[in-house]
């Protein structure tokens, strides 16, 4: 859309504020909100805002940061404030003030990424499946710790008690452009997924941020908290947000070759190659909260070993049985607290630099992962990933392809931030140490 399109469409619709949305490097959705009379200002890239109070954005003496609308994203939120004005948004790119962009800016480290592999003729298909719980809350508001039904995988009502919570989401994600693909209810009680159309990979990053805001937004409209964390509740599977992707060259998918083994491509392969390369190094990007790693352990279908497969669950990496233009690999680390413009990028990252270095991703691990023997995981050299997120900070650091991928200031900043978290989490003393030890020792 032209500016000139916005400000026809802002007075049709009654908007009257308009907020321009851009995240920190944590993947946390900030905005500033502008009255009508400055949408002209606004869509020009002339709001300034203070990049030092943003985790991770800039020092005090630099504070001065701006906001470049991306246009194609202008959309008008779907409910209204007294029926009467309604709120659109816009998401931004971060630049100083002379236009330059901002190096710690995650959606323009994604664009780096993704200008990369424009050079190759390539460009980025993305599909993630963001699962998330809903919780009550009680007459206060407080959110209860407890799950709010005793659903499981596809269950329906009255059992599944959140279907119609998943239904007025669904209506609001497509007023908004989705094309809801399924929503239905998820393995642990409370658990839920909404399925959206995959897209290219800029597109999914800003509908990933969207798609958790208007989630939590209408569950609490509801009465209910939805969270995206890992791993709420001990003993339940964890939220993940397994990432389809695969590489288009202009129509066709470079991943599909009729003629090869598994029919997929030497690109496709050398593309897994990457992956399981750089997995240990990009896990604290997809997977970045200590509790993450609490989702990463054997028995709950979320990977533990670096690995790939045609249609086994337990590796890292899974390959669907679709082909042709429907070729793709199956990211299934990442959850869905990951910051998606920075996970994006290292996963579409170590996947070129496969394909740059011709790497080979071996033979596929068509058995279950957690019942194989020593022996045998020595024999199909498969690895395991870091058991926590110290260990995923450590090789981040070790890692100079996905540190080049993220860019010097937003490497340097998070892993400052990660370093941070951890040592705070060990120095903590938890119940279940106190209910263990308190009386024994």
């Amino acid at each position: 859309m032209t500016k000139r399109e916005i400000m026809k469409l802002t007075e049709k619709s009654n908007v009257r504020f308009l907020r321009l949305m851009f995240t920190d490097i944590h993947g946390i959705n900030k905005n500033v909100e502008v009255p009508y009379s400055q949408f002209e200002k606004a869509l020009d890239g002339q709001i300034l805002f203070d990049g030092s109070s943003i985790e991770g954005f800039s020092r005090i003496e630099e504070s001065d940061m701006i906001l470049q609308p991306d246009l194609s994203t202008f959309r008008v939120f779907s409910w209204r404030a007294k029926e009467t004005w309604a709120t659109a948004r816009l998401i931004c790119d971060v630049a100083y003030p002379d236009g330059t962009p901002f190096p710690g800016c995650p959606r323009g480290a994604l664009k780096r990424v993704c200008a990369l592999a424009a050079k190759k003729g390539l460009h980025m298909m993305a599909g993630p499946e963001a699962e998330f719980f809903l919780l009550p809350k009680d007459g206060d508001g407080r959110i209860v710790e407890k799950t709010h039904d005793s659903g499981a995988y596809f269950d329906l009502a009255p059992v599944d008690r959140g279907e119609e919570v998943r239904r007025d989401i669904v209506h609001h994600l497509e007023t908004m452009g989705f094309e809801v693909e399924a929503a239905h209810h998820e393995v642990a009680p409370g658990q839920h997924e909404i399925d959206f159309k995959y897209a290219d990979a800029v597109t999914t990053a800003d509908n990933l941020m969207t798609f958790r805001f208007i989630v939590r937004k209408i569950a609490s409209k509801h009465g209910m908290h939805a969270t995206f964390m890992p791993k709420p509740f001990y003993g339940m599977n964890g939220s993940g947000m397994h990432t389809h992707q695969s590489l288009f060259r202009g129509e066709k998918n470079v991943f599909y070759s009729a003629s090869s083994e598994h029919r997929l491509s030497k690109t496709a392969l050398h593309y897994i190659g990457g992956l399981l390369k750089h997995a240990r190094g990009f896990i604290a990007i997809t997977n970045p909260l200590v509790n993450s790693y609490k989702r990463l352990v054997p028995g709950f279908e979320a990977p533990t070993h670096v690995a790939w497969s045609e249609q086994n669950r337990s590796p890292l990496v899974r390959v669907p049985n679709r082909r042709g233009v429907g070729t793709r690999v199956e990211l299934r680390v990442p959850d869905p607290s990951a910051n998606p413009y920075l996970a994006m990028a290292v996963m579409l990252r170590a996947g070129l630099d496969g394909i740059e270095k011709k790497i080979d991703p071996g033979p596929p691990v068509n058995k279950n992962i957690y019942r194989m023997s020593a022996r045998e995981l020595r024999r199909f050299k498969v690895s395991d990933l870091p058991i926590d997120l110290g260990g995923a900070v450590v090789a981040l650091q070790k890692d100079p392809v996905i540190i080049e991928a993220l860019g010097t200031h937003i490497a340097e900043q998070y892993i400052e931030a990660k370093q941070k978290v951890w040592i705070e989490y060990l120095s903590q003393v938890h119940d279940w140490e106190r209910e263990r030890y308190l009386t024994a020792y």
